[in-house]
């Protein structure tokens, strides 16, 4: 497509569904490693990365079942994934596979959390020079894992377990609060991690480890404390609607209405503030209600 023709003059007006947001469909993916028993992610968006990742986790012996299309349903709607990691046959996680999504590199933290053992290999392989992952690795040290890198793959081990620990990272880093988040759920003790990234998507894996037995709190601030459990149980969770979309979706609608009635208005109430867009909200109003808005 070489260009976009639009012709104004008419206000927006309808329901617009929002695509489950990516940055949380693969850490939420990869979390289904920690547990045994079936996780069920709805409102996952239907993406070359998540397809890409659904065969990188079936390398590690996890099963996926997607049903089968409904009535009504389009590719615009997010699907639902039926996840189970009931036997993990292989801890390794090679270049060929790992090199095709960095995300997948994070892996190693419920992997050796869960197995007690994992080796990963890094994104770059075995590059000169400041490694993308040492922030993540410092995380996994930090609760005891042995850490050794071999041939440009990194091998974590912790025979007894991980143990809780204090985890202050120097800068802000999604891929880093991932990583502690996976790997001090099931840690024995309390894990205090500090400087950790605040964004919506880090929220969303949070509660969704929260339902699977976790005890995660501070949730949306910079300061997390997790006191690990001995085991992780199912759960059903949902996708939280991608920021990105939504806001486009709120421009479009802001330049040619005069009204928006978000249903995830609380996501909105900074970026609409900022541009200037009239909002309401109602009291109570939380940021992963519903996976849409009106306008």
């Amino acid at each position: 497509m070489d260009r976009i023709r639009i012709i104004g003059g008419r206000p927006l007006n309808g329901t617009i569904p929002i695509s489950g947001a990516k940055n949380a469909t693969l850490p939420l993916m990869i979390a289904s490693l920690l547990t045994d028993q079936t996780l069920i992610l709805d409102n996952v968006p239907r993406l070359a990365d998540v397809s890409l990742l659904q065969r990188i986790l079936s390398n590690h012996g996890v099963d996926m079942m997607v049903p089968g299309k409904r009535p009504g349903e389009s590719q615009v709607n997010g699907h639902t994934l039926h996840i189970v990691a009931s036997h993990i046959v292989d801890t390794t996680a090679p270049y060929d596979l790992v090199s095709k999504m960095r995300a997948s590199f994070w892996v190693i933290a419920p992997l050796v959390a869960r197995m007690g053992e994992a080796r990963v290999s890094m994104p770059g392989g075995c590059a000169i020079g400041t490694r993308p992952v040492d922030l993540l690795i410092m995380a996994l040290e930090k609760l005891g894992a042995q850490i050794e890198i071999d041939g440009g793959y990194v091998i974590a081990r912790a025979k007894n377990g991980l143990k809780g620990g204090h985890i202050k990272f120097p800068k802000v880093t999604v891929s880093g609060t991932h990583t502690a988040l996976m790997a001090s759920v099931l840690a024995h003790g309390t894990t205090l991690i500090e400087n950790a990234a605040q964004e919506p998507e880090i929220g969303d894996v949070a509660d969704c480890l929260n339902k699977m037995g976790a005890r995660i709190s501070g949730i949306g601030t910079s300061r997390l404390i997790v006191e690990g459990v001995p085991r992780l149980g199912g759960a059903r969770h949902s996708v939280l609607p991608d920021r990105v979309e939504t806001w486009t979706d709120v421009l479009g609608a802001a330049s040619a209405c005069h009204r928006i009635v978000p249903h995830c208005a609380t996501a909105l109430a900074s970026f609409t503030s900022d541009v200037n867009v009239p909002r309401s909200a109602r009291p109570g109003d939380r940021r992963r209600t519903l996976p849409g808005f009106e306008v």
